[in-house]
C-alpha cells in the first residue's frame, strides 16, 4: 500500500476517536473565548477534525508529486471524506448545533454518489472527484469546524460565519450532486 492511501486509511481511523471526544462527556474542564464557554473535549474533537481534514489535501499531494495515484486511492478517498463529513453532521445534530435536514441532505446526496461510483467501478470505470466536489467537501469541513467552535472568534462580531457556511456548502452538495448526475448519466443509462 503507498503513502497517499495509508494516510487516507489514517484518516477513517481518525473518526472514532474524534467521536469519543465529540459525544463523550470528557471531564477536561473547559474554556471562555471571546465571550463563549467551550469544553474542552470539544476543542479536542475539533483538533482531531482538522488534522483528519487536513490529510485530504496531503493525501492528494502526495498522489501527485509521487506519482502514486491509484484507482483504489480514486475511490477511498471521497468515501473517507464523506465518512468524515457524516460523522461530524450526526455528531453536530446529536447536540443540537446543526439542524438534522441540513445532514439529511448532504448524507444523502453523498450515499447518492457513492452509489453511482459503485455502477461505474462495477462496469471497470473510476470515477475521481470533480473540482465542484473538492469546494464542496472544503465548505462541508470549514462549516463543520466552524461549528465545533461554537461560531469563535466570529461570535464576538455577531457573525453567524458557521451558519452561512452551512447553508453554502449544503448549497454546494446539491450543485455538485446534480452536475455529478448530469456528467456521469451513461454511467447510469449503460447499467440500466
Amino acid at each position: 500500500m503507498n503513502l497517499p492511501n495509508k494516510i487516507t486509511i489514517a484518516r477513517i481511523c481518525m473518526i472514532p476517536l474524534f467521536m469519543v471526544f465529540l459525544l463523550v462527556e470528557v471531564p477536561l474542564g473547559e474554556v471562555s473565548l471571546f465571550d463563549v464557554t467551550i469544553s474542552n473535549s470539544i476543542l479536542v474533537a475539533t483538533a482531531i477534525f482538522i488534522v483528519a481534514a487536513a490529510t485530504d489535501w496531503l493525501d492528494g499531494y502526495y498522489a501527485r508529486k509521487l506519482n502514486l495515484i491509484t484507482s483504489f486511492g480514486k475511490f477511498l478517498d471521497p468515501l473517507a471524506d464523506k465518512l468524515l463529513v457524516a460523522a461530524a453532521l450526526i455528531g453536530l445534530v446529536e447536540l443540537q448545533l446543526v439542524p438534522a435536514w441540513i445532514t439529511i441532505v448532504i448524507i444523502s446526496r453523498e450515499f447518492a454518489v457513492t452509489g453511482i461510483r459503485l455502477v461505474a467501478a462495477a462496469e471497470g470505470d473510476v470515477i475521481a472527484a470533480s473540482n465542484l466536489g473538492k469546494w464542496k467537501t472544503l465548505t462541508q469541513m470549514v462549516a463543520i469546524i466552524a461549528t465545533l467552535l461554537h461560531n469563535i472568534p466570529f461570535s464576538a462580531l455577531s457573525l453567524p460565519f458557521a451558519d452561512i457556511m452551512l447553508y453554502i456548502a449544503a448549497f454546494l452538495t446539491i450543485w455538485s450532486g446534480i452536475d455529478y448526475f448530469l456528467k456521469n448519466k451513461h454511467v447510469i443509462l449503460k447499467s440500466m
